[in-house]
């Protein structure tokens, strides 16, 4: 099984603040790549209700299932590799492969054959180390919508932090709420008021 706690910070960007990004760190067009976030949920929302998000991460001919749910710092994240085949079966009928995510998800849902399948949301992402982290640059499409984020991943929450309020104070870049992308899915999806 493979576990590990995600603690990341993450700020919407214009395209123009993009741009800035983009060039500021030198990213070459061609160092971005195309992944499809397939999302899961029950027609209630009951993940969701729950703080947790569940999808299939589709990034060429890989596939990679995730559950992320609330940690005592970040989010737990499992997951766990499947098969195009095992991928193609979950998104067509909702009902998850055996293994660690499925067995994760049960602890949450008592039936997990209440899952489907909602849709999917395409990110052309970049990634740069920076300062003991990972920046991530998303550029993402989904519902005829367009968005731009700025995530940094870390270990260290409170480190992590300072550096990237300082990179976007250094770029005249306003720190802005920002909902994860399966949150802006769903709102976009569904009309969903914000929490």
């Amino acid at each position: 099984m493979s576990q590990n706690i995600e603690i990341e910070f993450k700020n919407m960007l214009t395209q123009e603040e993009f741009q800035l990004l983009r060039i500021h760190f030198k990213i070459e067009p061609e160092q971005f790549k195309k992944q499809i976030n397939h999302y899961f949920d029950t027609n209630s929302f009951s993940l969701k209700d729950k703080g947790s998000a569940l999808r299939i991460r589709e990034k060429g001919s890989s596939f990679e299932m995730t559950l992320k749910q609330p940690a005592e710092q970040g989010l737990l994240e499992t997951n766990q590799m499947l098969t195009a085949s095992e991928a193609e079966d979950a998104l067509s009928s909702g009902k998850l492969p055996e293994g660690e995510v499925k067995n994760a998800v049960s602890k949450l849902l008592p039936d997990t054959n209440s899952l489907n399948y909602f849709g999917s949301l395409t990110t052309v992402r970049a990634e740069v180390e920076y300062k003991d982290g990972l920046l991530v640059l998303d550029h993402s499409y989904y519902l005829n919508t367009e968005d731009y984020e700025l995530e940094y991943e870390v270990t260290n929450e409170s480190e992590g932090y300072k550096v990237f309020s300082k990179l976007l104070e250094e770029l005249k870049i306003p720190l802005r709420p920002t909902d994860n992308k399966i949150k802006r899915f769903y709102a976009k999806k569904y009309n969903l008021l914000q929490e």
